[in-house]
């Protein structure tokens, strides 16, 4: 039954029908629902911890342990680019946009300064 299923050339919607159906059910109990929560209820404010711990873990993972072309810079230039950034947010007062901006640009600064320093010795 289901080999005969994954054969047949509806196949695509189906999965296409029940990933809609999966997602705009959820979406749909949370507008029905949102009315009625407290936002200062123990459980929000526990989902609300998990919730930063979870984003603090996924930021020091990619800030210690990246992967891709980010993991070729070294560790400090990572450091001093993330600390600058959250100075610049907090002198900001909540300024994310300059904050990344900062962290960004200190980043790509360091490492240029790098590459043309390893240049430079090779030549």
């Amino acid at each position: 039954m289901a080999a005969d299923l994954a054969r047949s050339p509806y196949w695509p919607w189906i999965l296409l029908a029940a990933a809609t159906v999966g997602t705009y059910l959820w979406r749909g109990l949370g507008v029905a629902f949102a009315g009625r929560l407290r936002l200062d209820s123990p459980l929000f404010q526990w989902f609300t911890c998990v919730t930063y711990a979870m984003l603090a873990a996924l930021v020091a993972r990619v800030i210690v342990l990246p992967v891709g072309i980010l993991a070729e810079t070294p560790l400090a230039f990572r450091l001093v680019a993330a600390a600058a950034g959250m100075a610049v947010m907090l002198w900001r007062r909540g300024g994310l946009l300059p904050g990344l901006a900062a962290g960004t640009g200190l980043l790509i600064l360091l490492s240029a300064m790098v590459a043309d320093h390893h240049r430079a010795t090779l030549w």
